[in-house]
């Protein structure tokens, strides 16, 4: 970076500060360019003069550059930026008309009042709209008056005052609308390319937001069902549903402790997951609900959703993929995982508990049943309840009922689950 440019961007950061917006900041930039443009410009407007023009023309010119050096350095001081722009507009807007009084007319200061409309210009780029509303109207009146002058006193102004060239008087209205000309232009593409920075910024944190959503969407409907994340989202009250008929089906890993006990924790992990992901994968493919695995225990659910009419049949189906999927895949330390499966069906109470690290569940007897004959059954065996064995007899081979024991219910029959009617099951 030369030296130039380093000048410049030190110039234009100079008084930001970290806690200002994004268009303060551009704001306070534009305004510390223009203050350094003009500075340049009419430095070089006043060398020229004073080799060429009146030299007691450049008084004023002069004391412009103090002031807005002065004005400049007392905003560094005390970083007081809305005085600041407004003094720095108010000499943009002035000084150029007493400078031309100084000189003479319009003509014989070849329109240097010109660069007055750098104030009205300046203030829509560092103030905004509406506030240089008020700022081109001053420089509307001063243009006005200095005509009235102009028009009234040219004669006596001229007769009074040395002549001015008229070469030196073509040369400095081309210079005066280079100057300005220039400065307004650097001034709009500075704005514009910042601008534009800022909208390529904007669509990119736009972007990385609706990754983000969408990251956040898909984490949600992992722990939701899409109908529950969609009412989650939109309500900040209660979920909890009751529905009459649902299927639900508790899996437990057998001696999972006693097989893990060989294992390293990330093996332990590997393991669980693997298995876990397959029962997943299977879930989806039969159209069930998982509800939530508590240790080496896995929950599904059919009959939440009112897409899958056949949702029992479903979780039938599902249970002899999962035992089937152990037989044939997994084999841990030399040893055949097995699965203890019992599905009830009935009415439960469906809902979200807690705010935070929240989950979907479920309540009821259809569940503790669901649960204790899951713990009282047989390892490789799928057990169900009365209501679950009525609806699937006709399609499915069952072995004789069982009467068992379970805490809280007492005597229940339960049945246990071969296959389908026709299938070669790999259970006796």
């Amino acid at each position: 970076m030369s030296n130039d440019e380093s000048f410049m961007t030190s110039l234009r950061s100079a008084g930001i500060s970290p806690d200002d917006s994004e268009e303060l900041q551009l704001k306070k930039s534009l305004l510390m360019l223009a203050t350094g443009l003009v500075c340049v410009m009419s430095m070089l407007w006043l060398f020229i003069y004073w080799q060429l023009g009146p030299q007691f023309s450049t008084t004023v010119p002069f004391a412009f550059q103090l002031l807005l050096a002065g004005n400049l350095a007392l905003y560094l001081k005390t970083r007081n930026f809305d005085l600041f722009r407004q003094t720095q507009l108010g000499l943009f807007l002035f000084m150029p008309f007493v400078a031309q009084w100084s000189i003479g007319n319009f003509i014989t200061a070849s329109g240097v009042s010109l660069w007055g409309l750098l104030a009205p210009i300046g203030a829509i780029l560092f103030c905004g709209v509406r506030e240089s509303i008020a700022w081109f109207a001053a420089y509307i009146f001063m243009t006005a008056l200095s005509g009235f002058f102009d028009f009234y006193l040219a004669d006596a102004v001229v007769a009074s005052t040395k002549s001015v060239p008229i070469r030196t008087s073509v040369f400095f209205f081309v210079l005066n609308f280079i100057a300005v000309s220039s400065i307004v232009y650097l001034l709009l593409r500075f704005s514009t390319l910042e601008k534009d920075k800022a909208a390529l910024r904007l669509d990119e944190a736009h972007r990385l937001l609706q990754i983000e959503q969408e990251r956040s969407e898909k984490l949600l409907l992992n722990i939701l069902p899409s109908a529950i994340a969609e009412r989650l989202k939109n309500s900040s009250q209660t979920i909890a549903d009751g529905f009459a008929d649902v299927t639900v089906m508790f899996v437990d890993i057998v001696n999972f402790t006693r097989v893990a006990e060989g294992l390293t924790p990330q093996q332990v992990f590997a393991m669980l997951n693997r298995i876990f992901s397959s029962f997943d994968e299977l879930a989806e493919k039969n159209g069930m609900e998982k509800i939530k695995t508590i240790g080496d225990a896995y929950m599904v659910a059919g009959g939440l959703n009112s897409a899958f009419a056949d949702y029992t049949d479903a979780i039938a189906d599902m249970a002899l993929d999962m035992r089937d999927l152990l037989h044939r895949d997994f084999n841990v330390n030399q040893m055949h995982l097995e699965v203890r499966i019992g599905i009830g069906t009935g009415p439960v109470v469906a809902g979200v508990v807690g705010k935070k690290k929240f989950i979907y569940d479920l309540w009821g007897d259809t569940v503790n049943i669901a649960s204790r004959i899951t713990s009282e059954g047989v390892p490789g065996m799928i057990q169900v309840d009365e209501i679950t064995y009525r609806r699937l007899h006709e399609r499915y081979d069952f072995h004789e009922p069982q009467t068992i024991y379970l805490k809280g219910k007492g005597n229940m029959v339960v049945y246990r689950l071969i296959g389908r009617k026709g299938a070669i099951s790999n259970q006796a």
